[in-house]
This record gives structure tokens, sequence and C-alpha cells, in this order.
């Protein structure tokens, strides 16, 4: 389902609505990379529509639950996904009538409810609750928070956020990212969820790295102040690294990066989380340099400028990008 098949949002009914369509066509079976690329598109345009998305999908589950539930495994009476669908299709777009006319449904508003939060590229946010626990987001980051008297549970949807907990050992702060969850043991600690990617860097405390699901195998470990765990498909690693390796992944704070000899190829990739202005290394022996310095995270003329006076480089502003070549 491509984007220009839905039709243009004009308000939050149409957002439901919209929302509605996205998980039809996600449950269907023929989600394709270009799908979630529209998808991600639409949830990056507005808040709006992440918090519909969201809602949604949470009453989606629900749905979903109550089908199999009408269904018991002992019933083998063939039927096609489409007649499967069809029940939870109608619950979904019933949800998303009821939220967009802002009729209360006693089900969904009986269910925890969720406070979703993000921020736009270059953007940076801090949330504040009423446990004394802290989240910084950096930028083009999505997040989900569950804080109720029986549980204190975050998703990071996409992104980078630094977690400041109070701990309390009756109601654990858990994280959960992707395949991973972190549990908090009296934490102050880093995660950044890239595509295929997760990164953990414990500043302070321990805290509990393993699989979302208890029941999965798959490697866990106790993190200790300056671990910082790695995990990708199937692989998850811990290394090292000092105070000062650690303080420096936390410039955005003070909207800034902090290169020590990286690459022109990882810098550009940096830069271009904070800015929608890119930055193209069009060399690939260029992009293999080495640069050390501290720049400002909106500042990409300030870096392809001295890329060029260090290394002889040219750079040419194309429309919306710097390309970087020799």
């Amino acid at each position: 389902m491509s984007d220009a098949n839905l039709p243009i949002l004009t308000n939050a009914k149409d957002a439901n609505a919209r929302a509605a369509a996205w998980l039809e066509q996600r449950d269907g079976g023929n989600w394709s990379d270009e799908d979630q690329a529209a998808l991600d598109a639409w949830l990056a345009e507005a808040s709006a529509h992440r918090a519909a998305y969201w809602r949604l999908k949470a009453a989606w589950s629900h749905a979903a639950r109550l089908a199999a539930l009408q269904n018991p495994a002992h019933d083998t009476a063939p039927a096609s996904a489409a007649r499967r669908a069809l029940p939870l299709i109608g619950i979904a777009a019933g949800l998303a009538m009821a939220l967009g006319l802002g009729i209360t449904v006693t089900n969904y508003a009986t269910a925890p409810r969720d406070r979703f939060y993000s921020t736009a590229v270059g953007g940076r946010e801090k949330i504040s609750f009423a446990d004394g626990s802290r989240i910084e987001l950096n930028t083009d980051t999505v997040l989900r928070a569950r804080m109720t008297t029986a549980e204190r549970t975050v998703w990071l949807d996409k992104g980078e956020a630094l977690f400041h907990i109070r701990h309390d050992a009756a109601r654990p702060f858990v994280v959960m990212a992707g395949e991973h969850r972190v549990t908090d043991l009296g934490t102050e600690f880093l995660v950044r969820r890239d595509p295929g990617h997760l990164e953990v860097a414990l500043l302070e405390g321990r805290a509990r790295f393993g699989a979302a699901e208890p029941h999965r195998k798959s490697p866990s470990a106790l993190l200790l102040p300056g671990d910082v765990a790695t995990a990708t498909a199937g692989t998850m690693f811990i290394t090292r690294q000092s105070t000062q390796e650690l303080t420096s992944q936390l410039g955005w704070q003070h909207g800034v990066i902090v290169f020590k000899y990286t690459t022109l190829g990882d810098a550009a990739t940096e830069f271009n989380r904070y800015n929608r202005e890119k930055l193209v290394i069009a060399d690939p022996k260029a992009a293999k340099l080495t640069i050390v310095g501290t720049f400002h995270t909106d500042d990409v003329a300030a870096f392809a400028a001295t890329a060029k006076s260090l290394f002889k480089l040219h750079v040419e502003n194309d429309g919306d990008e710097i390309v970087i070549s020799r």
C-alpha cells in the first residue's frame, strides 16, 4: 500500500482512519520494505500520526487476543487469512471512528494509558516522571511510556535516549527496544536504537540486558558502569569504555558532536542524524580519512569546511546535500 493511495489528512479522525489502514495492510501478509519506509515517513510527519498509530495498535492487539479466545485451538475448520482478519478490521475501524469522534470505548479506556513522546530531526526533549525518573530524548526519537502503580515500562521505537532512573525494587523500570529489554537496577544508562543495531551504555549503577521475551533463549548480561552492550540480529557483545569516552557520547546534551579519530564516512552518518541538509562523502578513499574535533550538531557547513581545509577536498552544495569528494 503506497502512501499515495491513502487520503490526505485533515483532522484527528483521518489520522485514526489512516492508522487503521496501515495496520490492516501490515497484518495482511503483503508488507514490503517500501511499505515500511512509507509508514516511517508518515509517522515522522507529525506526533498526531504517531499517537493515532500506537493507540490503535494497542487496541488492535487487544482485538487479536479476543479473536484468539473466540476461536480455540481445537477448532480445526479451515479459514482464510482474509476471513480471520475481518473481525479485527471491523473492531479496529470501529475503534478508529470512536477515537475520532471522542466516544469512550470501555475495553480501551480501562487499559493502561501510554504516553507518547517524540523529537524532530535535530530536536531534544527532557521528560520527568512523578517517581523522580527522567529521560532525555536525542534527535529523531520516538518513545512510549506506561507509568502506573503496577509497572514502569517504556518502548524506544527509534532514536536515542538517556535514562536517569529512580530505583524501585517493587516496580522495576524496563526499557523495551525491538527484540531486547533493559531492566534498571538503580541506573543511569544510554540506549540508541538504529535499524538493525542496538547499543546500551551504562554510566552508573547496574542494569540487566537481555531478550524482550523472557522465554527466548538468547544472551543476557548484567551491565556495570563503563559496559557497552551492542546487539544486532542474532549477536550480542560487550565492550568497555572510559568515562571520557562515555561523556563524549553525551555531547548531544549540549548540542555538540565529538569525534576522536572518526572516519569522515562515520562522521557524515552522525551529522545526518541531526540535519535535513545531508553530508555525502562521494569518494570511498576520502570516507576513510579520520578526523578529531568537536562540532555543533547543526553546523554541517563548518564540518565540511574543516574537511576541505585539512584534506584538500572538494566541497559542493547540491540542493539539500553537501557533497565532499577529492
